[in-house]
């Protein structure tokens, strides 16, 4: 290839990965051998929910929760099924998985070995960020030290065993995802980084010639929004601070392993249910914005699909998020120049705001204590809720435009979700009895005095401060089952539940006539009712997604509600008696894993059995149209999706739905 007349060397494409999983091992090997054959060129693993909290699929717990967004792993059978006829010494696999990440990366190790495949020849990335578990997705099981603990007995493990491994990839994307400005993702993400670094190095489990690699192999997943100038930007200014952390705080002095090494996911939450065939443009300039600087360029890149706002992903949609990416590296002539950025006065100076905000913000995480000390004393969960809370209120106000949401609403029918199967892939309601059954049957094969030695193994080590990813292996070889390994860590590290950060003084913006309006008439309806309306807002299922949750709860406290709301992973049995105790006047169940028919069910029966069921009860969540009706038909009030962005038309009808189930007159005029 020829550009000005000269040969041109193009750079090498960065790895392409679709985030992929569902139903059983089985289904999703298949989906990852067609993905490899069109020429994906690494896997990223997406695991369900169970997997991800510690649960075997016959959990109470896990009931509705199996496969749904993701694949289920509940021992070495399940890990060698999904990686049948894939050779593990000549794949990079990403797997997002972070509480049970060293049980995981054990079962890896694992299947590999059976496969003759030995683990210093293994390549990829375990997330292993723990940290940012207490602030978005809540897929932490235990406090926050043992938590920090099994992070960087993985990493120093990987330093010694497994040397081509990214054994944690601090992960700033749901961060952003939770409403993090791009100076609160570089702060908080890198702060995360020093604090499980300097863990490491007091552990003293790696020696100081070893320290530099580690720091060399610790690697980043980072979010794309939109605002893709600013976001090429933060690239930039995460590049140029890591490079100084690395050199000053941890003494690096090799600039390849002072790299800022990343891989990336553009906005999935920025994906909107309305117009949805509006998402692929979004994710194509959101793709740009971790491309276009070459010295900030990332390493590895997954798309979202574009119906990701409605449900699963069909495999065609996978093919197409992966097309996208084929074209910008293939077609374009993107890879054949240097940073074409360098030299803009206009970059340089917005990266210079963001390293000097960021810098301002480490400062203050410091003064708590560090980053572990700032996730548990709330601080780091408020700033974010507050950050969110400010983004909801501008596009109320329409001060921020989201295209086909608060403008440009008028549209034609959408010929990509007029089919039979509305656009989305739906995962077999019998998936999850098949699973169970799947699970039944290993138990009964297995040999149950090697399980129990490994067990009781795993209880030593846990109890005595050393490395656990040994014994965690032993665990996979004997046939522990993922319910197991974690059971034996919950009763020794005990569990955990994170501040909600929803205590924070919400700012109306914009709009103020109506909050007023709002304000006035919960008040009205209160009086009328005989004491304060009072909402329970609850998350039923192991769903830890809390973003929508605690925007709803912290709106509803501005407009006058008194609201209960107890974070993540409660039992519908749990809210239900919470909301009698309460006295509440609507219970509010949030659900965004596609287990919504099921929690919700047992959600109602049990109001039922308390006679309560003329309590009125709302669900939001990605919810397809036919699940909406079947919800509507069981009794549900209203039900809320993403396509719901005015929180105020939402206040209005909470209102009104407490009114009409009290025999009280609807309020008519709209809010």
């Amino acid at each position: 290839m020829k550009n000005n007349d000269k040969e041109v060397k193009r750079d090498r494409p960065w790895l392409m990965r679709t985030y992929s999983g569902h139903s059983s091992a089985k289904a999703s090997n298949e989906l990852y051998r067609t993905n490899l054959a069109k020429g994906q060129t690494g896997l990223s693993v997406a695991f369900d929910l169970p997997t991800q909290t510690g649960y075997d699929a016959d959990h109470p717990l896990a009931r509705g929760e199996v496969g749904k967004v993701g694949v289920p792993i509940g021992h070495i059978g399940d890990m060698e099924t999904l990686f049948d006829q894939i050779p593990l010494d000549k794949m990079n696999t990403s797997m997002t998985i972070n509480a049970t990440a060293a049980w995981l990366l054990s079962l890896y190790i694992a299947a590999a070995e059976r496969q003759g495949v030995s683990p210093d020849q293994l390549q990829g990335t375990t997330q292993n960020d723990i940290v940012k578990e207490y602030l978005s997705r809540g897929t932490y099981i235990f406090p926050p030290a043992p938590s920090v603990r099994l992070t960087t007995d993985i990493i120093s493990y990987t330093v010694h065993q497994i040397p081509k491994w990214n054994p944690t990839n601090v992960c700033s994307y749901h961060l952003q995802e939770a409403g993090a400005t791009p100076t609160q993702e570089l702060a908080y993400a890198l702060s995360t980084a020093i604090a499980v670094l300097d863990a490491i190095r007091e552990t003293g489990q790696v020696d100081a010639s070893a320290f530099a690699n580690m720091v060399g192999r610790t690697s980043f997943f980072v979010n794309a929004g939109i605002r893709f100038i600013e976001e090429c930007c933060k690239m930039r200014a995460f590049v140029r601070m890591w490079d100084r952390i690395a050199k000053d705080r941890y003494g690096v002095e090799d600039p390849k392993l002072r790299r800022f090494r990343y891989g990336i996911q553009v906005n999935s939450l920025g994906l909107t249910e309305p117009q949805p065939e509006n998402n692929v443009q979004r994710i194509v300039l959101e793709m740009l914005a971790v491309t276009l600087s070459k010295n900030a360029r990332a390493r590895a890149i997954q798309l979202p699909a574009w119906n990701e706002a409605l449900g699963l992903p069909r495999p065609w949609d996978q093919q197409w998020a992966l097309r996208m990416q084929q074209v910008l590296a293939l077609e374009t002539d993107l890879l054949e120049y240097g940073d074409i950025l360098d030299g803009s006065p206009i970059i340089e100076a917005k990266v210079q705001e963001l390293v000097q905000g960021a810098e301002k913000e480490m400062r203050r995480v410091r003064e708590e204590g560090g980053m572990v000390q700032a996730v548990e004393t709330g601080y780091v969960k408020r700033q974010l809720v507050t950050s969110h809370t400010a983004r909801m209120r501008t596009i109320e106000s329409g001060d921020l435009n989201i295209i086909g949401v608060n403008c440009f609403t008028e549209t034609a029918e959408s010929p990509l979700t007029s089919g039979t199967d509305s656009g989305i892939m739906k995962v077999d309601a019998a998936a999850e009895l098949e699973q169970i059954e799947r699970l039944k049957a290993f138990r009964a094969g297995r040999n149950d005095a090697d399980v129990e030695a490994a067990l009781d193994n795993l209880k030593d080590t846990a109890r005595g401060g050393e490395n656990i990813m040994e014994s965690s292996i032993r665990c996979a070889h004997a046939g522990v089952t993922t319910g197991e390994w974690s059971n034996v860590l919950r009763n020794i590290f005990g569990e955990y539940r994170a501040p909600t950060g929803i205590d924070i003084s919400a700012q109306s913006m914009g709009r103020s006539d109506t909050v007023e309006l709002l304000r006035e008439r919960t008040r009205r309806t209160g009086e009328d009712l005989g004491r304060p309306l009072k909402i329970l807002v609850g998350k039923p299922g192991l769903d830890g997604h809390s973003n929508g949750a605690e925007q709803i709860a912290v709106k509803a406290r501005d407009v006058g509600f008194e609201v209960v709301y107890e974070g993540i992973r409660l039992t519908p049995e749990q809210i239900v008696k919470a909301a009698e105790e309460e006295g509440v006047h609507l219970i509010g169940l949030s659900v965004l894993s596609g287990s919504h028919l099921e929690l919700v069910d047992d959600a109602l029966k049990r109001l039922a059995k308390l006679g309560l069921s003329e309590l009125p009860v709302i669900v939001g969540g990605i919810v397809p149209v036919e699940d909406e009706q079947n919800l509507k038909a069981q009794g549900v009030a209203a039900v809320y999706t993403p396509k719901d962005s005015d929180m105020n038309l939402i206040m209005a009808d909470l209102v009104n739905i407490i009114r009409e189930h009290n025999g009280l007159k609807r309020f008519e005029d709209a809010a």
